[in-house]
């Protein structure tokens, strides 16, 4: 069935091997209890002790035109094992700090939780999972230690270097602490108010909260944040302001409440954390983020010059064996290059590249994405640490032929509440 004739019905099933996934997440953070405190410590000795970066301006991606370069189509299935452990994985603060350039920028983009992008509705939305308005900006980690606060974006540059009010965050004899009571925050940075909304909480006072439940956080973060006066306005101790976000129950009255209440920041879609995840870091299918054109200007992924493309754009990291994978650990296989335009070209492993997808050449089997053609575009921007994660791949192709809509949201909290509205479009049948 061509992808312009999808049509799904008004409560969607299930298209993906998503929930699979997230069942297997839950499992493994119950057989797997890490070593948070010394983990949380090394991160905060990290984030204050890396040198900044390597990262050339952002610049234009250079366009070449398409060629019919020969890449053969690979089943999306994950490798069973990847033939080398990525050397940066496990780094600890040490070892990280001799890091340069990208594989700095990949050491610190894994230390966030990063959300999937949801392809299908999560059974028990409304009882399981939380919901609030993603505010639009700079992903970066905060961490006060020392008399002194800085934040890194994911790709390891420092945003800030500030006194605040957090918990040892300034040179304020009253602030003041021991080494240990440092403090790490998951944020995003809003530049038109100059604010920071803190999503998650990783470390408190040095108490770290990797190994807590999202439902536990999230009372400690709504509960600690305040009574540092980081929320206050700015002042010569505290150059920027904190912010929390109202979070809600996903149920019918919070999910409007996220999709349509009035924030004071621009908002960028949505985020779902399941109330029972730890802080995993990398992907996760724990945590989700959805986006529609009411409530995100990039619910559609442009180009290097803010255009949406005519045709779907991914990124794709190229291995020494010339295969093309996503950034998920292990990552998905969805193509593979050959090997004369390889060296005609001068491309190596670890290049990550833009290509263009022919809707034609896109199928569903079994609940995972095929891409059986792959155009190539160009070198993705050399700023960029990662490739395109599978979710994101079958989200951006799903939301242009179709979208999982803030209505098919709703049903699955309220499935009365669909039965007697007319059967609307969509199934993903490829």
């Amino acid at each position: 069935m061509a992808p312009h004739d999808l049509r799904r019905p008004f409560k969607r099933p299930a298209i993906s091997d998503q929930q699979r996934r997230r069942e297997l997440a839950l499992l493994r953070q119950a057989q797997q209890r890490s070593d948070s405190h010394n983990r949380a410590r090394r991160l905060a000795s990290s984030l204050l002790s890396l040198p900044a970066a390597d990262q050339p301006p952002s610049s234009p991606e250079p366009i070449l035109e398409d060629q019919p370069i020969q890449i053969e189509p690979a089943s999306p299935e994950p490798e069973p094992e990847a033939p080398e452990a990525a050397p940066t994985r496990d780094l600890n603060a040490v070892q990280a700090s001799k890091l340069k350039g990208l594989e700095a920028r990949r050491w610190f983009a894994r230390q966030l939780m990063l959300p999937e992008w949801m392809i299908d509705v999560p059974p028990h939305l409304d009882r399981d999972w939380y919901v609030f308005a993603r505010p639009a900006g700079k992903r970066c980690f905060v961490v006060s230690s020392n008399g002194t606060t800085v934040s890194r974006l994911r790709n390891g540059s420092v945003l800030h270097q500030f006194p605040s009010l957090l918990p040892n965050g300034s040179r304020r004899k009253d602030l003041s602490g021991p080494a240990h009571s440092y403090c790490i925050l998951d944020c995003i940075f809003h530049e038109p108010d100059q604010t920071y909304y803190v999503i998650d909480m990783v470390c408190w006072r040095g108490y770290s909260l990797y190994d807590c439940t999202a439902e536990f956080r999230f009372f400690w973060l709504n509960s600690k944040l305040a009574e540092t006066g980081a929320c206050n306005p700015p002042a010569v101790h505290h150059k920027y302001r904190f912010s929390v976000i109202p979070i809600y129950d996903c149920d019918h009255t919070g999910l409007q409440a996220a999709y349509t209440g009035t924030v004071p920041y621009v908002k960028d879609g949505l985020l779902f954390y399941n109330k029972h995840a730890h802080y995993q870091t990398g992907n996760t299918p724990l945590a989700l983020v959805w986006k529609d054109v009411f409530s995100s200007q990039y619910f559609l992924d442009t180009d290097s010059t803010g255009q949406v493309p005519a045709q779907q754009q991914v990124v794709l990291e190229l291995q020494d064996d010339g295969k093309l994978t996503t950034s998920d650990d292990p990552p998905v296989v969805f193509g593979c290059m050959d090997g004369e335009f390889l060296h005609k070209s001068n491309l190596r492993s670890g290049n990550l590249l833009r290509f263009a997808v022919r809707d034609e050449s896109v199928r569903l089997h079994d609940g995972k994405l095929e891409i059986l053609d792959l155009q190539f575009v160009a070198k993705s921007n050399r700023s960029r640490a990662f490739a395109d994660s599978y979710s994101k791949v079958f989200f951006q192709y799903a939301a242009r032929h179709s979208p999982l809509r803030i209505e098919d949201l709703i049903a699955s909290i309220q499935p009365n509440l669909g039965d007697n509205s007319k059967t609307t479009d969509v199934d993903m049948d490829g």
